[in-house]
């Protein structure tokens, strides 16, 4: 059966996957681009269309951050990764990532709200479902084919999963700052680390990398 994977999800040292006061000008809330970057000068962040005035790195950061996107059929995001709106949708409302989204391929968005789907250049499909984390990935693995399904957040969604048992594969990054609020990824997940095989590497960014790999289920 494919793997249901989580890449590139930053949290800060004390656990916040996500600032307080997420808007439009800012998706992080209070905490800006501080939890992302370490990404903005790796090559595979540069190649979604980041800008940077240094040269782009094939480093340990860009090792991680490379593994994002090869064989992953689908992804599944919460609303609010999707959209800053809360309530029904705003139809003018496309996403943050342009006409031409970085994903190409079919993206499931979990929301109380229906919308049609949602098509954009590249091969992007927006998918909009009212579901609990199962049914969710039942549907993401349909579009998948044979293919992985990644997690890509925000933090209610990953922790959801994680709390349903769905992920396989888990990718942390810890990045040296202190948030103080937002929105913690922890929360009710004590003893995660007896299901998973945990490996640490760090790098010259300064960041943490954590890999939490599933381990067999009984």
């Amino acid at each position: 059966m494919s793997l249901v994977r989580v890449h590139n999800f930053s949290i800060s040292l004390d656990g916040f996957g996500t600032g307080e006061g997420q808007t439009l000008e800012a998706p992080f809330g209070h905490a800006g681009h501080r939890l992302m970057a370490w990404a903005f000068g790796t090559r595979t962040f540069r190649a979604m269309g980041l800008p940077g005035d240094t040269e782009a790195s094939f480093g340990v950061d860009e090792s991680f951050a490379s593994q994002w996107a090869p064989g992953i059929g689908a992804e599944i995001m919460g609303r609010n990764k999707f959209s800053p709106h809360r309530g029904p949708h705003d139809d003018e409302w496309t996403g943050w990532w342009g006409d031409d989204p970085v994903f190409h391929t079919p993206v499931v968005v979990l929301t109380h709200h229906p919308r049609p789907v949602l098509e954009m250049e590249g091969g992007t499909t927006f998918h909009f479902v009212d579901a609990d984390p199962a049914t969710a990935l039942a549907k993401a693995r349909e579009l998948a084919g044979d293919l992985d399904v990644r997690i890509g957040g925000g933090v209610s969604t990953v922790r959801q999963f994680l709390e349903a048992d769905l992920i396989d594969h888990l990718h942390v990054v810890v990045v040296p700052i202190v948030l103080g609020r937002g929105e913690r990824l922890w929360d009710g997940l004590e003893a995660l680390e007896d299901r998973f095989d945990i490996e640490s590497t760090p790098s010259p960014s300064g960041v943490t990398h954590l890999i939490l790999s599933r381990r067999p289920r009984a």
